[in-house]
């Protein structure tokens, strides 16, 4: 396993790739699995609760994720083509943050309740409801997937200020 670089938006090569659709995983391999596996660990360095394959540079549709709270076993989970099958018409509101758009947080708004269906890290079909912190998660990370970023949520005003508070944060490091 190895800890990969995370695309941020303040790298105009990196929102590039940010912004690419990602491709669907014909059939789960070795080599999906080994990417799984570095995208957890650069995850839980970062540290982030979930990370989509385009934010390390890969824009397969795949995503990782771990909703365990700290003190909490690890509890990591994979998806890869996931698809959302049903939305419930409910919005809630919750404060979102991003690895690619570092130390940033606004309030987006999604379905409160997600059906997905997914293939696991082995390939095997799953079918379940997402609620709470999960459904957000799922949505966030999903939207990677489409190209798009949690900022893209946001007026044009709160979105052109999040890409220049990441862009000055990385001037001065």
């Amino acid at each position: 396993m190895a800890i990969r670089r995370i695309l941020t938006v303040d790298n105009a090569a990196d929102l590039a790739v940010l912004k690419k659709k990602s491709v669907p995983v014909e059939t789960v391999t070795d080599a999906h699995r080994a990417l799984m596996d570095d995208m957890l660990e650069t995850m839980y360095a970062a540290p982030g609760i979930g990370l989509a394959a385009v934010q390390v540079g890969e824009p397969l549709r795949i995503i990782v994720m771990d909703l365990a709270r700290d003190g909490e076993e690890p509890a990591p989970r994979y998806f890869v083509n996931p698809e959302i099958v049903e939305k419930n018409d409910s919005l809630a509101p919750y404060e979102e943050g991003c690895l690619s758009v570092p130390e940033i947080y606004e309030t987006v708004e999604r379905p409160d309740q997600v059906h997905i269906r997914y293939l696991d890290y082995n390939g095997n079909q799953v079918d379940e409801a997402a609620d709470g912190l999960y459904a957000v998660c799922i949505q966030h990370e999903m939207d990677h997937l489409e190209g798009v970023l949690f900022i893209d949520h946001l007026s044009r005003l709160k979105r052109d200020r999040a890409i220049t508070k990441v862009k000055k944060a990385a001037r001065a490091a």
